[in-house]
């Protein structure tokens, strides 16, 4: 075998390397895209958690849900594209692969700005929003943000936002003369994980001599929510943003892939494209 026949084949097993490469991780591609479409799904549809009071605070939080959908479309898309351009060798589908990873790749950079730099924002923004809700909480309304926060305070045993305090700036609720507060701040609630109380309870006290609803007789937890909400939000967006570096990985190295591909193969190769 001649130098040149031995270039040839080290040249075509590099490709057919590259080749299954580049199909294993747009395959990788493609879950991690369903990964991130289901967060921006999620973002939108919870409706059972803190995230649904998030959204009301700042209108960020919903646009960049919005993104993490598109670009979770579109990275599934590119992945199944990718996987075919790769097994078949088309070298125009390699290149409008190429294109669309570095537009997804630049869209997933604004999203997680737009999550990083309204971060303080949003912060500023929980307080004054959570303590308009316990202000206006009316006991037997429905109401989905109302009973987002009383899913946080029982999921996360505690009361208000600063303190169980905050609760009395709720007229209603301190208009009434008996022992009188929140159900989901019950302390002496047990969590079934199923029924999730609203409204305001009763407790009867016949040693009480006030004739008003006074808080230090409440059983309720005296932790406020303030600090439980933050980290549970940092954590689930460490998680968000993790999965988008990973994916920002990903993506680069098909980029580099795709390219190195590109190259070895002959545009006027046409034995290549599939016939249909």
């Amino acid at each position: 075998m001649n130098k040149s026949s031995q270039t040839s084949t080290m040249g075509s097993a590099c490709i057919k390397v590259t080749k299954y490469f580049l199909f294993l991780f747009n395959l990788l591609f493609f879950i991690l895209g369903a990964v991130i479409l289901g967060f921006g799904v999620w973002i939108l549809a919870d409706r059972r958690s803190f995230i649904f009071v998030l959204q009301t605070s700042s209108s960020s939080v919903t646009v960049g849900a919005y993104v993490f959908i598109g670009v979770g479309a579109v990275t599934m898309l590119m992945g199944f594209l990718g996987c075919i351009g790769a097994v078949n060798e088309v070298r125009c589908l390699l290149g409008l692969y190429f294109a669309f990873l570095l537009l997804i790749l630049i869209a997933q950079v604004a999203a997680g700005a737009l999550f990083y730099f309204n971060m303080d924002k949003v912060k500023q923004e929980m307080g004054s929003i959570v303590l308009k809700i316990i202000k206006n909480y009316k006991d037997g309304q429905e109401d989905s943000l109302q009973d987002g926060w009383d899913y946080v305070q029982a999921q996360g045993k505690c009361c208000g936002w600063v303190s169980f305090y905050n609760w009395t700036e709720n007229a209603a609720l301190m208009n009434h003369t008996d022992v009188t507060y929140p159900c989901s701040c019950d302390k002496n609630e047990k969590d079934d994980g199923l029924l999730l109380r609203t409204g305001f309870c009763n407790a009867t006290d016949g040693n009480r001599t006030e004739s008003y609803n006074s808080p230090k007789d409440w059983p309720v937890y005296q932790e406020g929510c303030m600090e439980k909400v933050q980290k549970w939000l940092q954590d689930n967006l460490g998680v968000i943003l993790g999965v988008c570096v990973g994916v920002a990985v990903i993506e680069l190295l098909g980029m580099v892939l795709s390219i190195c591909l590109c190259r070895h193969i002959h545009s006027e190769d046409y034995s290549k494209v599939p016939k249909y």
